[in-house]
């Protein structure tokens, strides 16, 4: 099984792109956000998912893990496909994805090819327990549920500084974890940033 390619990108066509790899060209399928980030005629890495059929060896190429983690779960679902999984990430981002999920958000899923609305409604109901715990992006940070009182005051002192959301949020939620419910704000605050200089 191929898990990785490294070559020059020869060609970006509708939904692929060949990846010559020492003289060998390999004919792998991607998603949009996937294919814009490769730099045509240069040199590029893909994380690999190799499918095998009775009549092909099909190729799919992911820039970053989260997404092949996302094209993994989505092809566990009746009636969706390689094709289709692929089309949902080109529609969303894993973030997007996850936040549509969460939020029951059926219209943002039916706006990725191949997913009408009988499909968006059970791609919500069979991931809507998993979607919390997949990657967003390249820091596989799980999505943490919002964080109320002492915790949203903390979180939003952070963002202020200048700190991501996922990260301020995990720090966050370690803190209050560590200094238990009613924590005071300062406190709360002091512990997130030792959390986020580590």
């Amino acid at each position: 099984m191929i898990a990785k390619l490294t070559g020059r990108v020869e060609a970006l066509e509708d939904g692929r792109c060949v990846l010559d790899v020492n003289g060998v060209g390999y004919l792998v399928h991607a998603s949009t956000r996937t294919l814009a980030a490769l730099p045509a005629g240069g040199t590029a890495s893909l994380l690999i998912e190799t499918h095998v059929r009775e009549d092909a060896i099909l190729l799919y190429g992911f820039a970053e893990s989260a997404e092949r983690e996302w094209f993994r779960l989505l092809t566990t679902v009746q009636g969706v496909g390689a094709k289709v999984a692929l089309g949902v990430l080109s529609a969303l981002s894993p973030p997007d994805l996850i936040a549509a999920i969460q939020a029951g958000d059926r219209a943002a899923l039916t706006r990725a090819p191949g997913v009408g609305a009988k499909l968006a409604i059970r791609l919500l109901t069979e991931l809507r327990e998993r979607a919390g715990a997949m990657p967003s992006g390249p820091g596989f940070a799980p999505v943490l549920p919002p964080p109320a009182g002492a915790e949203s005051d903390a979180l939003s002192a952070l963002l202020n500084l200048g700190y991501r959301r996922p990260e301020a949020q995990a720090a966050v939620a370690r803190a209050s974890e560590r200094l238990g419910q009613g924590a005071a704000l300062d406190a709360l605050i002091r512990d997130s940033l030792k959390e986020l200089a580590r």
